[in-house]
């Protein structure tokens, strides 16, 4: 599927120059919030356009928004507390290890089982993704941030199956940024309230400057939203997966061009799994039948 890596390949780039941009932005000045806004404020009119114009309302789609619409928000609130309690180069690639609840949840409800070679480059991937965010282990504190990046992975499992239900009913790009609008609505509500229960202000003591933030704010939605209409092509979990390679993206971008050194030999091995189990889960969607059962065989020999 062709237009669907295209799809994924945009969101991980525009993903990608998010978390480079984010690291040029002090903590305090909460750029995830500021994203939001500015999402809200320049692309909410375009998806509010679109959800009136284009989307094929009905009960399932309402359902779907709703859950979407709490899910990311809990979504936010766990990342948020988790980079409080430990560093973003812990706390995100195991919170991306979600395709494997995304697995379960689809079982669960469908009864809907992956290839056993696809299975195995989920897993392989997954463990690229826990052995990278483990090269912070020495950082104080990060077992306190276990259960809000459990929330986070949570939440990501069950806002993937929402999207998933949802794209059915979102035919074009502006329906898209719509239903993801309404979902950061309520995210940015929800990081509100936590600004103003944990500092007495709701707005951050500091505002980004404009070159990170207008290009963050444009592409942390829209980025969202071609990922959910991939999910028109691949199943939740497979999509959610493939976009970990801006993950292997960013790391080597941290290594090679900032010269991040530290444990890097563990880094560049977390990505090279990674990579590994994203090469293995694309050879188990794309690659004829018959090429996958002599990669089995193989495997079995």
């Amino acid at each position: 599927m062709l237009t669907a890596g295209v799809l994924i390949g945009l969101s991980v780039l525009m993903h990608v120059i998010w978390n480079l941009l984010a690291r040029h932005v002090a903590a305090r000045c909460n750029y995830l919030w500021w994203g939001l806004l500015v999402h809200l404020v320049l692309l909410g009119p375009v998806g509010a356009y679109g959800l009136w114009q284009d989307a094929h309302w009905s009960w399932t789609l309402l359902a779907a928004t709703v859950v979407t619409m709490l899910m990311n928000s809990l979504y936010f609130i766990g990342l948020r507390e988790a980079y409080v309690r430990a560093p973003a180069t812990y706390v995100y690639p195991l919170a991306r290890s979600s395709p494997l609840l995304i697995l379960l949840w689809e079982w669960l409800l469908w009864s809907s089982q992956p290839g056993k070679l696809a299975l195995l480059g989920l897993l392989i991937s997954v463990v690229g993704l826990w052995l990278l965010g483990n090269t912070a282990r020495s950082h104080a504190a990060t077992r306190s941030a276990l259960p809000w990046v459990g929330l986070a992975a949570l939440a990501t499992s069950l806002y993937s199956l929402s999207d998933k239900v949802a794209v059915s009913a979102l035919p074009s790009l502006p329906a898209l940024l719509g239903f993801v609008s309404l979902g950061y609505l309520a995210s940015f509500v929800a990081l509100s309230w936590m600004n103003y229960r944990q500092t007495a202000n709701i707005v951050p003591t500091c505002r980004p400057e404009w070159r990170y933030l207008l290009p963050g704010g444009l592409f942390i939605g829209t980025a969202y939203a071609l990922v959910i209409q991939s999910m028109q092509y691949l199943p939740a979990a497979y999509v959610v997966a493939f976009t970990n390679t801006g993950i292997v993206l960013a790391s080597l971008l941290a290594m090679l061009v900032l010269k991040e050194k530290e444990a890097w030999q563990q880094r560049l091995l977390a990505a090279g799994l990674i990579a590994l189990g994203l090469l293995v889960l694309g050879v188990a969607q794309y690659a004829p039948s018959h090429v996958v059962n002599a990669l089995l065989l193989l495997k079995v020999g």
